[in-house]
């Protein structure tokens, strides 16, 4: 594919609810600009953006897809538009944040039939935050049921002012014929072979298109007072003038235009195409902000600066090993130069550029700023990191981790599977950040966590597929602790004579609650040499490990203190040995004669839900023994619930919320404290297994 000039690029991201067209509509887009010869279908596969074995069997998209396409628009200049395919599940989100990391618009694609759903507003307020210029297209316009008023009610209904409608359709559902141009005042019909030609507007549109014309001049040239100053003095902008004014505009973030078309019968697309160049912003005109030292700066998508790239996704291909995508944020990349990771300081050769499409490689000579490509084998540079002259100690402010809610452990099926895991995690995380691997030191289980239960199943799936590891899953056990329920006085005693040496140590010990959370403590008062100094620290060193063994339901014991302030030894018998089991037979005397309490982790957490759902999650956390903290209201109106809730009852609190919440539900989870766990649900954590051990069990 040819270099183009840095203003004649356009990276455009296709985001929305899943299933609202935005991998058929970047097929007809390719299709329209000649890329590709037909249009494939996500019912059968053959999508360019959905390749992946995942994608293809679930029939929706898992990741961030790139797809290239040449277009010369009505201005007849030539641009390169790099169209960014997102998933639209609400479990892939980390795809859209990694799109508008490097996308200077985004196109909300909006079903004509189902208006404006929950992943409509996600991804609208992901765009928000990223500040990222938006465009809407309405989509499946000539399918049954589909209203474009209705949806355009909907958009401003749920997001505000500033919609403005660019076109009117002519006809609807199986009607659909073409559209209003509502800035030149023009009907544009579409024949059976996808040719456009100009036609009078239908009498029944006609009125409704000249209110939106004179609405929309008006409200484009205030914005710019020459403009405003002339259409106020009888002077009508030309379109290109308006054209200019709106995109301006568009770049601003104070308008977003709003197309109509079809992806089967390829109605709009060409217009879509044209609209996305010539009033769509170029990186030249949205700087990026990175770190440099410590002060923020923008640095100018310029091709004669010093080269600074961000490596924004990073996948493993088949036959070429780990492929990284790029943005040029300044400068120009050439095949064979070499750049260094400006966090790790390891310099990287760019050999064999090129551009994806899909699964297509598309060789590259060099790369100028603002354009995305790919190179291979990075050894030393994962997914958000940046590569520059060695001067040039920046860092490239990338999009926040997401929360991790959902988990479960991992079980290797085989020894050569459980050879390869660690490094087969290591890689599957590098291709999705969204994806975070713990290990947990009380059970020895190696944890994957994810975004949602279908995150975490395709990355299985994908563990299995392109690492040959295969494994099976548990539920994460929960951390369980024990202590003491009270105070008592024992002695650990250690006798034993079988000729020669023998084992002699007694330690009397006072073990008591310490404050919760405090952590457990040794106290030494040994006064007058009852236990040699240098006995003590193996008298604590065998509490310690009687209280890393577990208690009396097999639990770690904590925040127990323990005083040693007597005992006897033996001039030949005692050692260190002998003092240490001492120690330890004392404190599971003293846990027996006692009694323990089993201890669970609560989680701080906080919810955010529309206000008519507040009343639903409340009556929800209290099944779940959660202690409500505080409630609040958001300026959009919606509420942040505060709430402590033990962490055994969250292990599916994602998938759970999203069902009560129609998936406009989001919470956090953090560990805050351990509490008592109630008797009445002691015996449904804790039984005895086959190894006489106790196992966990969530509940």
């Amino acid at each position: 594919m040819d270099t183009a000039t840095t203003p004649r690029i356009r990276n455009v991201a296709l985001v929305g609810h899943s299933s609202s067209g935005k991998t058929t509509l970047a097929e007809a887009l390719l299709l329209r600009a000649g890329e590709i010869t037909r249009a494939g279908r996500v019912e059968d596969g053959t999508t360019v953006s959905d390749f992946e074995a995942e994608e293809i069997k679930h029939g929706i998209s898992l990741s961030l897809a790139v797809a290239p396409f040449r277009w010369t628009a009505s201005d007849g200049e030539s641009y390169k538009v790099n169209l960014l395919d997102t998933p639209g599940y609400a479990d892939f989100a980390g795809g859209v944040d990694a799109a508008l990391s490097v996308a200077d618009l985004a196109v909300l694609v909006v079903s004509a039939v189902d208006g404006v759903q929950v992943g409509t507003e996600q991804v609208w307020a992901q765009c928000v935050a990223a500040g990222i210029p938006r465009m809407v297209f309405i989509t499946k316009e000539d399918k049954a049921r589909a209203d474009f008023h209705r949806v355009l009610d909907e958009l401003r209904a749920a997001f505000g002012s500033g919609f403005a409608p660019l076109e009117l359709p002519l006809g609807e559902e199986d009607a659909f014929r073409g559209v209003a141009d509502v800035l030149s005042d023009q009907g544009l019909a579409y024949d059976a072979d996808g040719a456009r030609h100009v036609e009078a507007i239908p009498t029944a549109v006609e009125a409704e298109e000249r209110r939106l014309h004179d609405e929309l001049a008006e409200e484009i040239v205030s914005g710019d007072d020459d403009q405003l100053e002339r259409y106020l003095a009888g002077d009508t902008p030309s379109v290109a003038e308006l054209e200019r004014t709106l995109a301006r505009e568009v770049l601003d973030e104070v308008v977003f235009p709003v197309l109509v078309g079809s992806t089967v019968s390829g109605i709009g697309i060409d217009r879509l195409a044209d609209f996305l160049c010539e009033i769509g912003p170029s990186p030249a005109d949205r700087p990026t902000t990175v770190v440099l030292g410590e002060e923020r700066i923008s640095v100018a998508a310029d091709p004669d600066a010093d080269p600074l790239v961000y490596v924004f996704r990073t996948v493993v291909d088949p036959f070429v090993g780990q492929v990284s995508l790029f943005k040029v944020l300044s400068g120009t990349v050439a095949n064979e130069n070499r750049l260094v990771n400006t966090s790790t300081q390891m310099e990287e050769r760019l050999h064999g550029l090129f551009h994806l499409r899909g699964k297509d490689h598309l060789p590259a000579d060099r790369v100028v700023a603002g354009d995305i490509a790919a190179v291979a084998k990075l050894a030393s540079s994962p997914t958000g990191s940046a590569l520059a002259l060695r001067t040039t100690p920046v860092h490239v402010v990338g999009p926040a981790p997401r929360p991790t809610p959902y988990g479960l452990a991992l079980k290797p099926l085989t020894q050569a599977d459980d050879d390869k895991l660690s490094g087969a995690l290591q890689r599957l995380c590098g291709e999705d950040p969204s994806l975070v691997v713990e290990r947990s030191g009380q059970y020895a289980q190696t944890v994957l966590r994810g975004v949602g239960d279908t995150h975490v199943a395709v990355a299985l799936e994908r563990l299995a597929r392109k690492f040959g590891v295969n494994v099976e899953t548990e539920p994460i056990r929960i951390p369980f602790r024990e202590t003491i329920a009270k105070g008592a006085d024992v002695e650990g005693k250690v006798k034993k004579q079988s000729g020669g040496h023998g084992q002699y140590a007694v330690a009397q010990l006072r073990i008591s609650p310490a404050a919760r959370g405090q952590g457990s403590e040794f106290v030494d008062r040994i006064v007058g040499g009852s236990i040699p100094r240098n006995y003590i620290p193996a008298v604590e060193r065998g509490v310690t490990e009687a209280m890393a063994a577990g208690g009396l339901h097999g639990f770690p014991v904590v925040d127990v203190r323990v005083e040693c302030y007597d005992g006897k030894y033996h001039s030949v018998d005692s050692s260190d040995m002998a003092f240490r089991n001492a120690a330890a037979h004392g404190l599971r005397e003293a846990l027996k004669t006692a009694g323990t309490v089993v201890l669970e982790p609560v989680s701080r957490l906080t919810v955010t839900v529309p206000a008519e759902l507040q009343g639903d999650v409340l009556g929800d956390l209290s099944t779940r023994r959660g202690r409500i903290s505080s409630t609040t209201v958001l300026d959009d109106g919606r509420q942040v619930i505060l709430a402590m809730v033990p962490e055994a009852e969250l292990s599916r609190y994602v998938l759970e919320l999203r069902s009560l919440t129609g998936g406009r539900g989001v919470f956090e989870a953090e560990h805050d404290h351990y509490d008592v766990l109630p008797d009445q649900l002691v015996a449904k954590v804790t039984r005895v297994g086959a190894n006489g051990q106790p196992e966990i069990q969530n509940h």
